[in-house]
Protein backbone atom coordinates (compact mmCIF):
# COMPACT_ATOMS: atom_id res chain seq x y z
CA UNK A 1 0.00 0.00 0.00
CA UNK A 2 1.23 3.42 -0.94
CA UNK A 3 0.74 6.28 1.91
CA UNK A 4 0.49 9.87 0.56
CA UNK A 5 -0.05 12.70 2.34
CA UNK A 6 -0.67 16.13 1.25
CA UNK A 7 0.06 18.90 3.16
CA UNK A 8 -0.27 23.28 3.13
CA UNK A 9 -0.39 25.89 5.62
CA UNK A 10 -3.91 25.62 7.93
CA UNK A 11 -5.14 22.08 6.12
CA UNK A 12 -8.38 23.16 5.41
CA UNK A 13 -8.37 24.30 1.51
CA UNK A 14 -5.40 23.22 -0.69
CA UNK A 15 -4.64 19.63 1.06
CA UNK A 16 -7.73 18.30 1.74
CA UNK A 17 -8.75 19.45 -1.61
CA UNK A 18 -5.46 17.44 -2.82
CA UNK A 19 -6.38 14.44 -0.15
CA UNK A 20 -10.03 13.89 -1.98
CA UNK A 21 -9.01 14.76 -5.41
CA UNK A 22 -6.30 11.65 -4.96
CA UNK A 23 -9.01 9.44 -3.14
CA UNK A 24 -11.44 10.45 -6.14
CA UNK A 25 -8.91 9.15 -9.14
CA UNK A 26 -7.44 6.06 -7.24
CA UNK A 27 -11.09 5.47 -7.09
CA UNK A 28 -12.17 5.61 -10.18
CA UNK A 29 -9.41 3.54 -11.06
CA UNK A 30 -9.92 0.81 -9.08
CA UNK A 31 -6.77 1.83 -6.88
CA UNK A 32 -8.21 2.80 -3.97
CA UNK A 33 -7.00 -0.78 -1.88
CA UNK A 34 -3.44 0.47 -2.86
CA UNK A 35 -3.10 3.67 -1.32
CA UNK A 36 -3.91 5.27 2.19
CA UNK A 37 -4.39 8.98 1.64
CA UNK A 38 -4.68 11.73 4.09
CA UNK A 39 -3.97 15.70 4.44
CA UNK A 40 -2.51 17.45 7.29
CA UNK A 41 -1.34 21.32 8.02
CA UNK A 42 1.95 22.67 8.90
CA UNK A 43 0.71 25.07 11.77
CA UNK A 44 -1.93 25.18 14.15
CA UNK A 45 -3.46 28.12 13.16
CA UNK A 46 -6.98 26.10 12.33
CA UNK A 47 -6.90 24.00 15.53
CA UNK A 48 -8.18 24.91 18.28
CA UNK A 49 -8.01 22.98 21.77
CA UNK A 50 -7.54 19.95 20.14
CA UNK A 51 -10.41 19.50 17.38
CA UNK A 52 -9.59 21.21 13.51
CA UNK A 53 -11.66 23.03 11.32
CA UNK A 54 -13.33 21.57 8.89
CA UNK A 55 -12.72 22.04 5.32
CA UNK A 56 -13.01 26.25 4.25
CA UNK A 57 -16.83 26.33 2.74
CA UNK A 58 -15.86 27.58 -1.02
CA UNK A 59 -13.48 24.70 -0.93
CA UNK A 60 -16.16 22.27 -0.07
CA UNK A 61 -17.84 24.34 -3.05
CA UNK A 62 -15.17 23.53 -5.67
CA UNK A 63 -15.03 19.98 -4.55
CA UNK A 64 -19.05 19.78 -4.67
CA UNK A 65 -18.66 21.07 -8.37
CA UNK A 66 -16.17 17.84 -9.41
CA UNK A 67 -18.65 15.78 -7.38
CA UNK A 68 -16.33 14.93 -4.72
CA UNK A 69 -16.88 14.93 -1.04
CA UNK A 70 -15.02 16.12 1.87
CA UNK A 71 -17.55 15.56 4.52
CA UNK A 72 -16.45 14.94 8.38
CA UNK A 73 -12.64 16.67 7.66
CA UNK A 74 -11.08 18.48 10.18
CA UNK A 75 -7.73 19.88 10.11
CA UNK A 76 -4.61 17.93 12.07
CA UNK A 77 -1.51 19.13 11.96
CA UNK A 78 1.31 16.66 10.90
CA UNK A 79 3.86 15.19 13.36
CA UNK A 80 6.94 14.50 13.57
CA UNK A 81 6.30 10.68 13.53
CA UNK A 82 4.08 10.47 10.08
CA UNK A 83 7.86 10.73 8.54
CA UNK A 84 7.50 7.32 8.87
CA UNK A 85 3.82 6.37 8.69
CA UNK A 86 3.84 7.78 4.95
CA UNK A 87 6.18 6.96 1.65
CA UNK A 88 5.93 10.41 0.32
CA UNK A 89 4.93 13.66 1.80
CA UNK A 90 3.80 16.47 -0.82
CA UNK A 91 3.67 19.98 0.01
CA UNK A 92 1.57 22.45 -1.62
CA UNK A 93 3.73 25.41 -1.90
CA UNK A 94 7.53 26.50 -1.33
CA UNK A 95 6.41 27.99 2.22
CA UNK A 96 5.12 24.83 3.10
CA UNK A 97 8.73 22.69 2.42
CA UNK A 98 10.09 25.72 4.40
CA UNK A 99 7.73 25.12 6.94
CA UNK A 100 8.06 21.19 7.29
CA UNK A 101 11.14 21.45 8.06
CA UNK A 102 10.66 22.51 11.66
CA UNK A 103 8.45 19.87 12.22
CA UNK A 104 10.74 17.14 10.42
CA UNK A 105 14.15 18.42 10.37
CA UNK A 106 16.18 15.95 7.91
CA UNK A 107 14.38 14.08 5.12
CA UNK A 108 16.60 11.03 4.57
CA UNK A 109 14.51 8.98 2.40
CA UNK A 110 13.60 11.89 -0.19
CA UNK A 111 9.93 11.37 0.52
CA UNK A 112 9.07 15.30 1.05
CA UNK A 113 8.46 16.91 -2.53
CA UNK A 114 6.26 19.91 -4.01
CA UNK A 115 3.22 18.60 -5.41
CA UNK A 116 3.43 20.39 -8.42
CA UNK A 117 7.42 19.57 -8.89
CA UNK A 118 6.02 16.08 -9.71
CA UNK A 119 3.34 17.73 -12.55
CA UNK A 120 6.50 20.37 -14.17
CA UNK A 121 7.13 22.52 -11.31
CA UNK A 122 5.78 25.81 -9.77
CA UNK A 123 3.00 26.15 -6.79
CA UNK A 124 -0.36 25.37 -5.99
CA UNK A 125 -2.11 28.39 -6.35
CA UNK A 126 -3.41 29.08 -2.58
CA UNK A 127 -6.64 30.35 -2.94
CA UNK A 128 -6.56 31.85 0.54
CA UNK A 129 -5.59 35.06 -0.96
CA UNK A 130 -7.24 34.74 -4.87
CA UNK A 131 -10.28 33.85 -3.91
CA UNK A 132 -10.18 31.20 -6.74
CA UNK A 133 -10.37 28.11 -5.73
CA UNK A 134 -11.17 26.78 -9.62
CA UNK A 135 -7.70 27.18 -10.85
CA UNK A 136 -6.39 25.64 -7.55
CA UNK A 137 -8.68 22.87 -8.38
CA UNK A 138 -7.42 22.31 -12.13
CA UNK A 139 -3.51 22.72 -10.46
CA UNK A 140 -4.36 20.08 -7.86
CA UNK A 141 -5.66 17.84 -10.57
CA UNK A 142 -2.78 18.21 -12.50
CA UNK A 143 0.06 17.72 -9.74
CA UNK A 144 -2.44 14.24 -8.43
CA UNK A 145 -2.67 13.29 -12.63
CA UNK A 146 1.21 13.40 -12.69
CA UNK A 147 1.60 11.38 -9.29
CA UNK A 148 -0.81 8.65 -10.35
CA UNK A 149 1.92 8.40 -13.30
CA UNK A 150 4.93 8.66 -11.45
CA UNK A 151 3.44 5.70 -9.08
CA UNK A 152 3.30 3.70 -11.90
CA UNK A 153 6.58 3.68 -12.54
Amino acid sequence: MIKVLFLCHGNICRSPMAEFIMKDMVKKRGLENEFYIASCATSTEEIWRGVGNPVYPPAVRELAKHGISCDGKRAVQITREDYDKYDIILCMDTNNMRNIKRIIPSDPEKKIHKLMDIAGGGDVADPWYTGDFETTYRDILRGCTGLLEYMKK
